[in-house]
């Protein structure tokens, strides 16, 4: 039988797709810890060599690009933190884990969270269900041998959900993910129109480093927005939320922003959001999240 088109599916059809994931409540809170104004969510996904290898890309030269971001990027990111009093979340591939040794120890010892990010960045919406769920549990495991804490949170490392992931989310207990982009702000995921439990903490391509940085030297990929321009960007996005008190999310890649030009430019962005004082609740995503869900007045 010839498969449909789009075009040729009938209402339940359409319905049906677009209604396997969804957006449910909100989860806005009336207030952040602390009086603040806004909830700062800074993330850094810890993949080094992990794309590369998923690739099959071996050679020194591509492998040398990922190292960069744990031998040099992660040690200013870690200082740069700790400047700013700013918990943070690392969503770490558990073979890069493995690949650096004590790396996601000193994350933890920073005060900072450690959540999953797949097994070495693998595309999970191209795998069958039984080898996306061993490599979600392999992962979890291995984070939890590593930190001493068991994972309490997911970003898929192809920032999407498979037909499996979001049960693989439920059957590991996990409280969140970050990986959809339905809403500036938390909200509780639906699955074909039921509650699920589990939090989203959402991402947009547009508060990710990747998409302004990234090189490809043989294809055609190149960055095309200069640092500064993207630190405007960044700066708008934060004044907004700010404004609306909800929660400014940005993700990182230590082996990209880790860089000098680059590095600087996230410099100048906590600085601007630091000059706004009490204002601010710089958070790790598990402590917003149990805020949205709980209502408790964490520490700062």
């Amino acid at each position: 039988m010839t498969q449909q088109q789009p075009w040729q599916w009938d209402e339940p059809t359409w319905r049906g797709h677009v209604g396997r994931v969804r957006a449910g409540r909100p989860l806005r809170p009336a207030s952040w810890p602390g009086g603040a104004r806004v909830a700062v969510a800074l993330s850094f996904d810890s993949d080094h060599e992990t794309p590369a290898l998923r690739d099959g890309e071996v050679l020194p030269g591509k492998l040398s690009q990922g190292e960069y971001g744990a031998r040099v990027g992660v040690p200013r990111i870690l200082r740069l933190l700790e400047r700013f009093g700013a918990p943070s979340t690392f969503f770490v591939p558990a073979v890069s884990a493995l690949l650096h040794d004590g790396e996601v120890k000193s994350y933890v010892d920073a005060g900072h969270e450690v959540a999953l990010h797949g097994w070495i960045h693998e595309r999970n919406t191209h795998l069958p269900a039984a080898a996306e769920r061993d490599l979600a549990f392999r992962a979890a495991d291995t984070l939890e041998r590593l930190t001493g804490t068991r994972p309490v949170g997911i970003r898929t490392p192809s920032w999407d959900f498979s037909d499996h992931s979001l049960q693989i989310i439920r059957e590991l207990g996990l409280t969140y993910d970050s990986s959809l982009m339905a809403d500036d702000d938390c909200y509780e995921i639906l699955a074909d129109g039921e509650p699920t439990g589990v939090v989203e903490l959402p991402v947009e391509w547009i508060r990710d480093d990747m998409p302004y940085f990234m090189m490809d030297r043989f294809g055609s990929l190149r960055p095309y927005t200069p640092p500064r321009g993207v630190l405007s960007i960044w700066r708008d996005e934060f004044d907004v939320a700010l404004a609306e008190g909800g929660i400014f999310q940005l993700t990182l890649h230590p082996h990209c922003i880790g860089h000098r030009s680059r590095i600087s430019v996230l410099t100048e962005l906590l600085e601007h959001i630091a000059a706004q004082r009490g204002r601010v609740w710089f958070a790790t995503h598990a402590q917003i999240v149990d805020h949205v869900l709980n209502g408790k007045d964490l520490p700062r």
